[in-house]
């Protein structure tokens, strides 16, 4: 083991793998399943040496990691040498693991919510994946088509509710590494209704681990009258309930009984059976998303399609966007640029279908761009228009393909991720509230999507 006085280096390449280790940080890296100059395998470390590549100054923190049964506290400095992260640790002091989460950060306010008379409990990653959840909430959540499974997204468990500043409280939260008090939410697949209280999860190097919280249970209201035609009414909720039925919730299923097979909670499994979970749990969330998109799909092509007409502040959706993105982000090493805080420019739209444009456009940048690059979102005002600009530093896209980007089911490449209806219903609703996408770029340029709406 090291000691205070003999640093244990290390040192970690572009793409985080440790590509030379003193034998102490070998062995803990080997222990935390690691293999020899593969990725760094114990995440404080790999995150503190993603950090030092963004932000390419050097870094000293204390870290706690996990090795075996015990925890392990460590004084870590890591700074760049070029492309690189040269590690430097000492401390190496072993300590007994403490109950939960040791790394997480809350306020003694923030706990009272944890601790209050909450009809149940529940606790999530970054991700808003479910990864606790009390004996009573399991009972209260136990819906007509099927009860929630550890590993189910928050937002496929619920439908949420937009509080009084127009977005869900929650996803406000999530942006901004905050707690929340009142997100009223409907569980998919009945009429009950809860009301979400949750704090963030924070660890020691500022980074958003997920949330804790409690549930209540919100009394039946009576049903409002609705000047909607009944056939059009009934015509979506059969689509949807179908899908709920016949394709949603098995594959919500199949996917939590994935990780819980690669977090090896019974025992250790083999690592090829671990990569055949890791393979099949990423390909039902892709066909998870596909569900949304149809529904989405379903919802954009109708007749009666209704949109709100509001003010909107679009350097704040386009923050709100970026920060929903930040953590797929940084698993690229990728740097999302976004409007700063004291930006403001007011458009014409609806905030919840404007913020799906902007969520699916970065969202798209950030797939589709270069690992450890920057995806720049910014405002602009355009005559008798609102303009957000989101450019990527991909390879762009050939003039003669930007209208094929925007049909229906099309991909420019076999190979490509997706449905191919993301941008299609974007530009659809995007026309709805009066404005439109555009892309502003050619092949070799990285891609430059513009979402416009009218000016208020």
């Amino acid at each position: 083991m090291g000691s205070e006085e003999q640093p244990v280096h290390g040192l970690v390449d572009g793409d985080g793998r440790l590509i030379a280790a003193d034998p102490a940080l070998a062995d803990l890296h080997a222990r935390a399943g690691g293999e020899r100059g593969g990725p760094l395998a114990v995440p404080q470390l790999a995150a503190l040496a993603r950090l030092v590549r963004r932000l390419a100054i050097p870094v000293s923190r204390a870290v706690i990691a996990a090795d075996g049964a015990e925890d392990l506290d460590l004084w870590v400095r890591a700074k760049p040498e070029g492309s690189d992260v040269a590690l430097a640790i000492v401390g190496w002091k072993h300590r007994a693991a403490a109950a939960g989460l040791p790394n997480i950060r809350t306020s003694s306010r923030d706990a009272d919510f944890v601790r209050a008379e909450a009809d149940w409990t529940w606790e999530t990653d970054a991700t808003l994946r479910l990864s606790s959840l009390s004996a009573e909430g399991m009972k209260a959540l136990d819906g007509d088509t099927a009860g929630p499974v550890l590993g189910d997204a928050l937002t496929r468990l619920f439908v949420l509710e937009e509080g009084p500043d127009g977005g869900p409280p929650l996803l406000d939260a999530l942006a901004d590494q905050k707690g929340f008090e009142d997100q009223r939410v409907t569980l998919r697949g009945s009429t009950r209704r809860f009301r979400l209280v949750g704090v963030p999860l924070i660890d020691p190097t500022g980074r958003l681990t997920g949330f804790r919280g409690g549930g209540f249970a919100v009394p039946d209201e009576p049903e409002p009258v609705l000047d909607i035609p009944p056939a059009a009414n009934d015509a979506k909720s059969a689509f949807a309930r179908r899908l709920e039925t016949a394709l949603r919730v098995p594959i919500h299923r199949i996917v939590a009984t994935a990780e819980q097979i690669r977090e090896q909670d019974e025992g250790p499994v083999r690592a090829d059976y671990n990569a055949y979970a890791g393979d099949i749990a990423h390909a039902g969330r892709h066909l998870l998303g596909l569900i949304d998109d149809l529904v989405d799909l379903e919802a954009v092509e109708r007749a009666d399609l209704d949109v709100e007409q509001e003010v909107l502040d679009m350097a704040d959706l386009a923050r709100r966007a970026s920060g929903l993105l930040s953590v797929r982000a940084d698993d690229k090493d990728m740097r999302i640029e976004q409007p700063d805080l004291i930006e403001k420019i007011a458009a014409i739209g609806d905030f919840k279908r404007a913020l799906q444009v902007m969520v699916n456009l970065v969202g798209n940048a950030v797939r589709y761009g270069p690992a450890a690059s920057t995806v720049r979102v910014t405002t602009e005002a355009r005559g008798g228009a609102v303009a957000v600009i989101v450019a990527d530093q991909g390879r762009g896209i050939d003039p003669k393909n930007q209208e094929l980007v925007f049909a229906k089911f099309e991909r420019l490449g076999a190979r490509e991720p997706g449905s191919g209806l993301g941008l299609y219903i974007s530009r659809r609703l995007a026309r709805a509230m009066g404005g439109d996408i555009a892309i502003e770029s050619g092949a070799g340029e990285g891609a430059r999507f513009v979402f416009t709406l009218p000016a208020a």
